[in-house]
């Protein structure tokens, strides 16, 4: 009796008829770590803070937009991806030197496909420079301060935020194979959270399988061989439609990109040779057109001037010039080319809300996606979903005619493993240890006895319940789809008692994909 009687009177004590509860934990909220446009709200820096948004509309107002690469034409190499033929010889459209930022097109990819809540880690900005240099040590957060002093960003940061149950950095293919480095720090980080999976990419994933370059070989080599059932790996990246034709103008072409010497038809050279060359060209220009403008108002309306000519004379080639529109057409295909783990972020987290963590983030279609970089046939995916010699499964993002394009694959990296075969079991598994580690939380430092053991069994009992409920255990009864264990010659021993601990074993029946259906055919004698 919690109250000391001592005054005649009536007295109320209330009591908890039930058990506590286990709520079910997020699982369906990426953290995505790359470079942005900008990174403040409210005039404070959010570089290298986790920062929770919960629309692209939030995105756009803490983070900025788009960078504007620049890019190059040189003469076409085999195995050149994007070609435009120019004066009857092909050019190949590179990108200019640290101009692939990829994390805003990605994010959009990401909402496009489902995507929700998320956080952002911004490791540096890109406003106002012509390019942007990715740093491994920034994406690690491993890097130094101008005083030689240890900056804590990127990945590191994330390492005090429970809530994200994914990582991806879509910046980190612009290292090339050093990207792979990355990949084992985020397994590695993720196996430390025990609560969070990554999301890969295949470094050159845009290019097919060739015999003296397998870019799916090489990444088998170079992400090691530790922590792989906390990843997915996707193969191939995605054409898809996220850069419109209005983002890509003349500006995007490096100054080394002369437009009159490509742009060979009279009326756009007319354009190009009337066009103001400087600043001052326009200066003089808007004198002509208003004489009576004074300089104050002349240097305050000379940025929307300047803005609006350029677009009447991006206008003008585009209605006067069929090579300067193949041209940009061709510049939006290579922005539009994109590594597929964000929009697997965004389907994550879609099959998450409609259907739950258990069900297998495949044989969904993809949003705002042409078709995938490469076009991979039934055969070619044996490799990739079952290899024995690593044992390293990738999954493949396939077409299939008259369906779409498919997420036709949804295995860890660990593919040989029956435990953690699937990327389902292992999100499934890490959403049951943390609901009912945090519902557990409330118990430590309770007695070490029957009462608090019935309570705590009969709290997870009702929790895993539930969960068989909704399919995510498998099992005709509950008692076939799970098992909770606790209490004295059960789990412990009376020196675990005296040492404080108490051990509670859970056994789960996770469900597992139909990966392979096999239907069998056979003739019958006529019975009739």
């Amino acid at each position: 009796m919690a109250q000391t009687l001592m005054t005649p009177g009536v007295y109320i004590e209330e009591k908890n008829a039930f058990p506590g509860s286990v709520v079910e934990v997020a699982t369906a909220i990426p953290a995505f770590i790359g470079y942005t446009e900008r990174a403040s709200r409210n005039g404070k820096s959010l570089v290298n803070i986790p920062t929770r948004v919960t629309s692209f509309a939030e995105y756009l107002e803490l983070f900025g937009g788009a960078f504007s690469p620049k890019f190059t034409l040189a003469d076409a190499q085999a195995g050149d991806r994007h070609l435009i033929t120019i004066g009857g010889s092909d050019k190949a459209i590179n990108y200019k030197d640290n101009n692939l930022v990829y994390l805003f097109n990605c994010m959009r990819l990401f909402f496009s496909n489902g995507g929700g809540t998320c956080y952002i880690v911004s490791v540096g900005t890109y406003s106002g420079k012509d390019g942007m240099e990715i740093k491994k040590d920034d994406l690690l957060g491993t890097g130094k301060d101008a005083n030689d002093k240890p900056i804590e960003g990127g990945l590191l940061k994330l390492v005090k935020e429970l809530e994200p149950t994914m990582v991806v950095i879509p910046d980190a293919v612009a290292l090339g194979e050093d990207s792979y480095e990355v990949y084992k720090q985020v397994l590695a980080h993720c196996a430390k959270m025990q609560n969070r999976v990554a999301i890969l990419d295949i470094y050159d994933g845009y290019n097919s399988r060739d015999e003296g370059d397998d870019n799916v070989k090489i990444f088998r080599e170079k992400i090691g061989t530790e922590y792989l059932s906390y990843a997915a790996a996707y193969y191939p990246w995605l054409e898809t439609n996220i850069v419109q034709k209005g983002e890509v103008t003349f500006k995007n072409l490096d100054d080394s990109v002369v437009l009159s010497d490509i742009l060979t038809e009279p009326r756009a050279q007319g354009l190009i040779e009337a066009f103001p060359k400087s600043e001052d060209d326009f200066k003089a220009l808007m004198k002509t057109e208003r004489p009576e403008i004074s300089d104050e108002d002349l240097a305050a309306a000379l940025p929307s001037y300047i803005k609006n000519k350029e677009n009447n004379f991006h206008l003008g080639l585009l209605a006067t010039s069929p090579t300067y529109s193949a041209l940009l057409d061709e510049l939006r295909a290579v922005m539009n080319l994109l590594p597929a783990a964000p929009a697997m972020a965004g389907i994550f987290t879609m099959v998450d809300n409609s259907r739950g963590v258990w069900k297998a983030p495949a044989n969904v279609s993809l949003n705002s996606v042409v078709k995938p970089a490469v076009n991979i046939t039934h055969d070619q995916q044996e490799d990739l979903n079952v290899n024995a010699v690593s044992g390293k499964s990738v999954n493949a993002i396939r077409t299939f005619p008259g369906v779409g394009t498919l997420v036709w694959g949804g295995r860890t990296l660990d593919g040989n493993s029956l435990d953690w075969r699937y990327i389902n079991v292992r999100r499934t598994i890490i959403m049951l240890e943390q609901s009912i580690k945090l519902a557990l939380r409330a118990y430590v430092f309770e007695p070490n006895d029957a009462n608090t053991w019935v309570t705590l069994k009969s709290l997870i009992t009702n929790f895993l319940v539930e969960k068989w409920k909704q399919g995510a255990l498998a099992g005709s009864s509950p008692e076939d789809a799970f098992e909770v264990s606790i209490g004295l010659g059960s789990t412990m021993t009376a020196l675990d008692i005296l040492e404080g601990r108490m051990l509670i074993t859970v056994k789960l029946a996770i469900v597992r994909p139909a990966e392979f259906i096999v239907v069998t055919f056979e003739q019958q004698m006529q019975k009739s």
